[in-house]
Parts: C-alpha cells; structure tokens; sequence
C-alpha cells in the first residue's frame, strides 16, 4: 500500500488510540484555556491547586500552542487518548492536584459532551468511534496519587480513573523509580499490594518511569496486561528511560503493548527523526511481533519530534512507506491499545 489516497483512508477508518499526553495540565497553566478552543477559557478567574502549586508557564510557552485539544485530535484522526495527570510535583499534595486536574478536564468534557466522552471501558472508546466522538482515559503519572492508600485508588477507580504510572523518575511509596537504579529498588510492599488491587479493580499498570528491578517485580505480580505508556527500545537509542530488549520480551509474553513515544531524546541521541521513531517501532515489531507496538506521543510533555496532533497521519504514512500490511497499521495505531485496554480493565475477565 502506497498511495497516498489509499494511507489516508486507512488512517481516517482505522481506530486510533495514543497512551499518552499532559495536556490537562498544559491547558490549566495557560490560564485554563479550553479544550476546545485555545484561544476562549471558561475558567480563567478560577486558580486550583495546579495553578496555585505550579504557575502559569513562562511567556516563551505560553506564546507556543498546545500539542494536542479536540480540534487537533480531529485534525489528526486520533480517535482516543490517554490524558494523564502527573503528580510529581505537586509535593505533600498529590491527590488533591490529581483530582483538581481531572476537575478542570471534567467541566471541560461536561461543556463539549457533544464532542468527547470518558472512557471507562473498550465498548466506550468503540461506542465514541462510532457516535464520532472522542473518548478520553483518565491517567494518573506517580502513584503518590493515591497516598498510600488503596481506599483512595478504589475512589479514583469510581471517578474514571483506569491506568495509573507507578513512578516518575524518583522513587514512590510503590516502587523505585528509573532515576534511582543506584538503589537497586523494587516495588515495595504497598507496591505490591497496589498492583493486586488495581489488578482486581480493572485498572492498567504502567511501567513507563519505573526501575529495572521494579519492572521485573510488576511482572511478577501482576495478573493482568500491563502497558510501558510512552517508552521506545533500547537497542535502537540507549536511553535509562527505555526498553531493553529482555524487557520487550517479557512484555510480550505478558501481552502487553508498548506506546512508542515522540520525545526527542528518547528517539536518537544525535539526529531524532520520523524515520528513527519508525525504526524503534520495526525494532520492537520484528523482536517479538507487531501485536506489541502502540503509540504514546507524550504530546504537551515533551513528545516534540512531530509538531502536534494534526501530524498523526505520518505515522500512517511512515509505516505504509515501510511496507506494513494495513493490518498492521490498523493494530499498531490502537487496536493493540484497545485489547489491552479491554484485558486489563473489564473486571469480567
């Protein structure tokens, strides 16, 4: 498949997922612009726990427009999308940034529920496909969200919640993070026991952020598919941030997928690229098969190797240039996310 008409029909019928993005908190810092519109805000004299924790961005970046809002997720055919919240530097108030966060994102989706949903399910992404809306996964980076307690997880549970990272770079009451391997830490006891209860709740664990050995030990623990949200592979950039190839592997026979990710850094070292991100993805794809392969742009967090989301479709185009089967394309840009999605979080399973 080669042309582009054809590329371009593939990516506008095909079901389109990213794992994710920190555009919550991008649009609060900027005055609380709306999803909708960068341009209009709705809340603007209102100042939450993330404004008054973190300030407006400097002026250089508020001047620079958002990677990713409704009219670029439309513009770029992606269909679904991981919105996360992280929490790492909001010190001694984790949860209320978190909830303040999905606060402001709730009033927005509530104000444009013509355009996009909450998805708590796969049938929910499914059924916003087919009305022709949006859906939206509720995220949370760094489970010091939960403040150590797994009350407060079966809460955000019940208000959407359904994939939580369980570190940042540093380390957390559940595990070590991938900036401490000098530690040699792992989940911890409550780490474990967060892992179990997300398991039985339905939610997705993330290991993007986490340790080496904590890595292991989630894999160990868990009994569900988890998903590495917005890591590449190591072979191809070796970077503390991404996958090493026994890492890949394991994932794999987990049934696990991996959100290729657009962070410059994360990509190449020297000359970051379209056709190096693509290389990361026949890297993973010809290790241990493209049924592992998702995309996790990191849009509005530093996933800057393409512009905004209006510059999906090169994805398509990218793999369909490197002869993927439209198969294949089809699974790797969200029907891999969206089976792990269902497996890990429908509580019938």
């Amino acid at each position: 498949m080669t042309s582009d008409s054809s590329t371009t029909s593939l990516h506008e019928d095909a079901l389109v997922i990213d794992s994710h993005n920190d555009t919550i908190v991008s649009h609060i810092r900027r005055g609380n612009i709306s999803i909708s519109d960068e341009a209009r805000s709705h809340h603007s004299s209102h100042s939450g726990t993330v404004a008054y924790l973190r300030g407006p961005l400097d002026v250089a970046s508020r001047q620079s427009e958002v990677q990713i809002n409704l009219p670029k997720m439309r513009q770029g055919g992606i269909d679904a999308a991981f919105f996360a919240v992280d929490v790492t530097r909001a010190w001694k108030n984790h949860l209320a940034y978190a909830l303040d966060a999905f606060g402001f994102f709730a009033a927005e989706i509530e104000a444009h529920c013509d355009e996009i949903r909450i998805a708590k399910t796969a049938d929910d992404i499914r059924q916003a496909k087919a009305e022709g809306k949006l859906a939206a996964i509720l995220v949370i980076e760094n489970s010091e969200g939960v403040e150590r307690s797994l009350n407060v997880l079966r809460m955000l549970h019940a208000i959407g919640v359904r994939s939580i990272g369980l570190t940042h770079n540093l380390n957390t009451w559940a595990a070590a993070g991938n900036a401490e391997e000098r530690s040699n830490g792992g989940l911890t006891r409550f780490g474990v026991q967060l892992v179990q209860e997300m398991n039985r709740l339905g939610m997705l664990v993330d290991v993007s952020h986490i340790s080496e050995r904590g890595f292991w030990d989630v894999l160990e623990t868990t009994t569900r598919p988890v998903i590495a949200s917005h890591s590449n592979s190591q072979a191809i950039c070796d970077h503390p941030r991404n996958l090493s190839d026994e890492q890949i592997k394991c994932l794999a026979e987990n049934g696990a997928v991996i959100g290729v990710t657009f962070v410059p850094s994360f990509i190449d070292e020297r000359t970051p690229s379209l056709a190096r991100l693509l290389d990361h993805i026949d890297h993973i794809a010809n290790l241990v098969g493209v049924d592992h392969v998702g995309i996790g742009s990191d849009f509005d967090g530093g996933g800057d190797l393409l512009k905004d989301a209006t510059e999906y479709p090169k994805i398509t185009e990218g793999l369909a240039q490197r002869n993927y089967a439209p198969e294949a394309i089809r699974k790797i840009l969200g029907e891999n996310h969206l089976r792990v999605f269902a497996e890990a979080c429908d509580r019938s399973r």
